[in-house]
């Protein structure tokens, strides 16, 4: 893996519109600055060159430059702040587009003011239109980078059976994850029943804190023999309880009483009901979360499709949503917090299509991706001691976003007791 991350509001999108536009404002209201110290900088400079005795003590050709390099300054700081709001309104089109495309809408008055928006926008600048196909074209071209270069080394690389293999497998994937299969429309829902299933608790604690770290939170998914499933329960000040879920991914077995495989995988991936679905909101309810209650979720590969849909059609208010090496892209809405750990060369990850062209969740939500290495074929990028490192980085990086996450922790600090469960989920 590569020793940086990328961090953007996902898809196309760097930072969130509104986000970038109070940059642009405020790098407006600073520009008229610069010009006043020029002119003021020039009164001075007029005023000592006309008195002999301070004259001879001042550099007035340094404080004449001076006043130059103020001009420019405002020049520059105008520019940046147009350049800034142009880009700002890139992003909304980008945005505008994919809400529009999502939604499926056509007759509606929600998409009657999209587009009329978006008509707005492309009239403002004709570079916004252009700028728009741009961006998306880079983003388009570099979502399967690190799959293209898997598939370049299994065509070429390894001698024998394996590599033609492989690279199909990898062609296979890359196709189905351009399909837009793996991208989930706003309120997605399951079809038909994954049940019946049992959960199971196996071990027990009591917590001192919330996680402090994305890579902490990481670390806390379940250690007891075949647990896949881990609950946090926060009993607050007020009455009420708060749960984090700590959910593994495929479970490697032949058991057909394990319902975190790949059944399970093709379930979710094509829309219906798992067991593993169907096992995670029983973890929750026998861990005590009824239907209002505040859920976060910290999911790694399928339970990460499984905590789409908690979010999309459950009861539970999931407000913060973590995932890693996820097959999905899910739409949710800009309530919730939605953080997005992709490795460039995960099969699985590659799955949801590089996601969306337009961001989703709230404006701090974001999307990492950390170039991989060719030579990484299939597992290592997506294993979760590979998302952990990633975690790492993201909380080293100094990403003023990771701030809304960090707000959602401490308020986790006020419980009066925490109890934490984990579960082991079989098919019955």
């Amino acid at each position: 893996m590569s020793d940086g991350v990328d961090i953007t509001h996902g898809g196309a999108i760097a930072v969130d519109p509104d986000a970038l536009r109070a940059v642009a404002a405020a790098m407006g209201r600073t520009a008229p600055m610069f010009a006043d110290a020029a002119a003021a900088i020039r009164n001075a400079h007029g005023f000592i060159v006309a008195t002999p005795e301070l004259s001879a003590r001042v550099d007035s050709v340094a404080l004449w430059a001076s006043a130059d390099r103020a001009d420019m300054l405002h020049d520059e700081c105008r520019s940046a702040s147009s350049n800034t709001m142009l880009m700002a309104d890139v992003y909304e089109l980008v945005e505008l587009r994919a809400q529009l495309a999502a939604l499926a809408i056509q007759d509606s008055a929600q998409a009657f003011a999209l587009n009329a928006r978006i008509a707005q926008l492309e009239a403002s600048d004709p570079r916004v239109a252009e700028m728009e196909q741009w961006l998306l074209a880079g983003w388009k071209e570099g979502r399967f980078e690190g799959l293209t270069e898997q598939l370049d080394a299994g065509r070429f690389g390894p001698a024998g059976a394996a590599g033609p293999d492989l690279a199909m497998m990898l062609g296979v994937v890359a196709l189905v994850g351009s399909s837009g299969a793996g991208r989930l429309a706003p309120n997605a829902t399951l079809s038909g029943s994954g049940g019946p299933v049992s959960v199971t608790p196996v071990k027990t604690g009591t917590p001192i804190a919330p996680p402090s770290s994305l890579a902490e939170a990481l670390r806390r998914f379940p250690t007891a023999p075949n647990a896949q499933l881990k609950v946090e329960r926060y009993t607050m000040p007020n009455g009420t309880n708060r749960f984090v879920l700590y959910a593994k991914g495929t479970q490697v077995s032949v058991d057909p009483k394990e319902p975190f495989d790949m059944r399970s995988n093709v379930d979710l991936y094509t829309g219906h009901e798992s067991a593993s679905y169907v096992a995670t909101v029983e973890a929750l309810e026998a861990a005590g979360a009824r239907p209002g209650d505040e859920v976060q979720v910290y999911a790694h590969s399928q339970s990460a499709i499984n905590a789409a849909y908690l979010s999309s059609q459950s009861e539970f208010d999931v407000t913060v949503q973590v995932t890693a090496g996820s097959p999905v892209h899910p739409t949710v809405g800009d309530d919730q917090l939605l953080i997005e750990l992709r490795h460039t060369d995960d099969v699985v990850s590659s799955l949801s299509g590089g996601g969306a062209p337009g961001g989703t969740g709230s404006p701090d939500s974001v999307v990492v991706t950390r170039d991989g290495d060719a030579l990484d074929l299939l597992l290592p990028a997506h294993l979760m001691e590979s998302y952990t490192e990633t975690a790492e980085m993201v909380d080293a990086s100094g990403d003023v976003r990771l701030e809304a996450w960090i707000d959602k922790a401490r308020e986790l600090d006020e419980a009066l007791s925490i109890e934490s469960t984990e579960y082991v989920a079989r098919r019955r």
